[in-house]
């Protein structure tokens, strides 16, 4: 960790880069692979034909600058250029401040989700509370508009207190939209509801789908079960995306070996460090 991360966000830059730096790469996977049971996302991904022609070019590349933005700071010479990168790259044709909003929503939200379903672990308050200030100062970054159907966990008071320290940018008032707003709790629900309206299946998404599972995934597994990564991967998905990107549930066996393994590592990891945190109901 660098000097970048003394900020309000330091105890989830420990977790993403220390912690459970694995967990946190499949969870960003996962929310990458999420973003594709979104028709209007799917079809700007496969339009460039890199996702689908080097899959783990393009997200090594996505991880790559947000790990780079948490560890070194927003306002860090390296997280101002990658911030300049990802304003160029999303200024173009199709794509909306909303689906933005969505896509940083994945980001933030399903690595932690894996940590708390596989992780030897939970996530502490403390460290989800961080995540959203993070979350709130790259938007703010990015310079992405409030959008009036975030209900106010994304804008308001909330996004107007965060402004850019060596930590990125998240000062007193932002901490103050953790406390009076349901911080990462109430972008998970704008997210839930966002995909109950949009999900839906699509050539693209299921191209990408295909090119992932197959050619990304596989190395992000432990060796031995990397020959499984397609099913592997299909029983980490939920019901809702599975149908977006019409992929079968994999065969009760299948899903009961994932499970088995998961939870070996998880407890193996749990013995290294016997950190008592309640996990999330």
């Amino acid at each position: 960790m660098t000097a970048g991360t003394r900020g309000a966000y330091r105890a989830y830059a420990r977790l993403v880069l220390e912690t459970m730096p694995e967990e946190s790469r499949v969870g960003l996977t996962l929310g990458f692979v999420r973003t594709f049971g979104i028709p209007d996302i799917a079809r700007v991904l496969a339009a460039t034909g890199r996702m689908t022609n080097e899959p783990r070019g393009r997200a090594k590349a996505t991880g790559v600058a947000m790990f780079t933005l948490i560890g070194k700071g927003l306002d860090s010479e390296d997280g101002r250029r990658v911030v300049d990168g990802l304003r160029r790259v999303h200024d173009r044709p199709g794509i909306t401040p909303e689906l933005m909003h969505y896509v940083l929503a994945c980001f933030t939200v399903c690595p932690l989700r894996f940590i708390d379903a596989h992780g030897h672990r939970a996530v502490t308050e403390a460290e989800r509370d961080a995540a959203y200030l993070f979350h709130l100062s790259l938007a703010d970054a990015l310079g992405m508009p409030e959008l009036s159907s975030l209900d106010g966990e994304l804008a308001g008071e909330a996004t107007g207190g965060a402004t850019g320290d060596a930590a990125g940018g998240a000062t007193g008032d932002a901490a103050g939209g953790v406390a009076g707003a349901d911080g990462l709790a109430g972008v998970e629900r704008w997210m839930r509801d966002y995909e109950t309206r949009h999900f839906a299946p699509t050539d693209a998404g299921r191209a990408l789908w295909a090119a992932t599972s197959k050619g990304l995934l596989a190395a992000r597994l432990p060796a031995p079960l990397a020959p499984l990564a397609s099913v592997f991967a299909a029983s980490l998905l939920d019901r809702p995306l599975r149908e977006a990107l019409t992929v079968r549930r994999p065969p009760a066996p299948v899903r009961a070996l994932v499970t088995y393994a998961l939870r070996a590592r998880a407890r193996a990891r749990r013995r290294a460090d016997p950190t008592p945190v309640t996990r999330r109901p």
